[in-house]
């Protein structure tokens, strides 16, 4: 059983160094060693039988091998490791059986439920009963950062290893009671005492950070995430004009394109008697057709304002200095004025913005309303053009 322990070691290790990925940094090699190294101790300082030791020692070498396939139920994994190995060494079965048992007490929540069960669970967090404990534990700290995402902030840190030592960890045989119980109970105070600390430097942080926010809100004039919400959405109004005027241009140019073919090779065949049955047909088509093109128009057809204001106006706070309309026909020195007055007056500023969006959303709306009555016109001015000809050559032809 020897030779098996020494073998199992270089096998183990091998897989260690091998497969395991480089963001499991504590479930390595290392602890795998510490924790074989502690369950020797409790089984030197305890009436443990040859085979019972065997198996304690066997299952601490192979209890976090499964890391090498992913933390999540890594203790499954170990076993099937484990087990594999120790039937081409020709282990009997019932040893298996308890070696993968001892795995299984390994996983967090396992209540032990016999000796040998009590100390693995020990030697496996006998860390906790170290002086460098703190060292050790953020190697378990990073490598939850790295493999699982799973970050914390030093003070809810500290507050999870409080936690863990309060509620979900003791141990289990009295060699480890006597032995390492008076330093956890030390490791637990330090820990409480570094939280207090913790806490206090977050607090400091905060206020400072609070501080920092509330002089930085006072000297943005406007603040930033209202300069942001302006920015976009005038950027969107702009947008929406642009597709608008797009659409109008499309649908002026389709029409444009009939009425010509209309005038060219429809009109000048209506003069033949032959042919009168097409005149209403054709009448109807280009009613509808110019009627699109003249809605069209409407729609990009831009307004004409005055372009000018006075004094009165910019004192009163009547005028949009940030529309062109308003200002195209003053001159530069009334229009620099204007806008220091402006600039001068948050609110003024905030409400010239505020009513340069208002005046685009309006003029959207009524493109908007134009082209939709625009495309309705020439849809239907389509089907009624197609339905007056079908009428119009059946009638001729009967």
């Amino acid at each position: 059983m020897k030779n098996l322990i020494v073998e199992t070691e270089k096998y183990v290790s091998q897989l260690f160094k091998n497969k395991l990925p480089h963001t499991v940094i504590y479930h390595n090699l290392n602890h795998t060693q510490r924790v074989v190294k502690k369950a020797k101790e409790i089984i030197e300082g305890l009436s443990i039988s040859e085979t019972n030791a065997n198996h304690i020692i066997l299952a601490a070498w192979f209890h976090d091998i499964g890391h090498i396939n992913g933390c999540k139920n890594h203790e499954n994994s170990s076993i099937e490791i484990a087990s594999k190995y120790l039937i081409q060494q020709n282990v009997s079965s019932q040893s298996i059986e308890t070696i993968s048992q001892l795995i299984r007490a390994t996983a967090m929540g396992y209540e032990p439920k016999n000796e040998i069960e009590k100390i693995i669970r020990d030697a496996d967090s006998a860390h906790l009963g170290n002086k460098n404990y703190t060292e050790t534990n953020e190697l378990l700290r990073a490598e939850w950062e790295m493999s699982i995402n799973k970050n914390f902030t030093d003070s809810e840190w500290t507050q999870e290893n409080i936690t863990f030592y309060t509620k979900h960890h003791q141990f289990y045989t009295s060699y480890a009671i006597e032995n390492w119980q008076k330093r956890k109970d030390k490791n637990l105070s330090n820990l409480l005492k570094t939280l207090k600390k913790q806490k206090l430097e977050e607090k400091k942080v905060k206020t400072k950070a609070e501080e920092l926010k509330e002089k930085k809100n006072k000297a943005n004039l406007p603040e930033k995430g209202i300069e942001t919400m302006f920015r976009v959405t005038l950027r969107n109004h702009i947008t929406l004009s642009d597709i608008a005027d797009t659409k109008a241009n499309i649908l002026l140019s389709v029409n444009a394109i009939i009425i010509s073919l209309v005038l060219s090779n429809l009109v000048s065949k209506l003069d033949n008697e032959s042919n009168l049955y097409l005149v209403w047909p054709t009448v109807i088509f280009v009613l509808f057709t110019v009627t699109s093109m003249i809605l069209s128009v409407l729609a990009t057809r831009p307004n004409v304002t005055s372009g000018k204001f006075t004094k009165e106006d910019v004192k009163n706070k009547k005028v949009n200095l940030l529309f062109f309309g308003n200002f195209h026909k003053m001159s530069l020195d009334d229009f620099e004025w204007a806008m220091g007055e402006m600039m001068k007056d948050r609110d003024y500023l905030y409400s010239s913005m505020k009513k340069d969006l208002y005046f685009l959303g309006k003029v959207l709306d009524r493109k908007y309303k134009i082209l939709r009555l625009t495309y309705t016109v020439f849809i239907i001015g389509i089907v009624i053009s197609v339905l007056a000809f079908a009428i119009a050559f059946k009638l001729a032809g009967n």
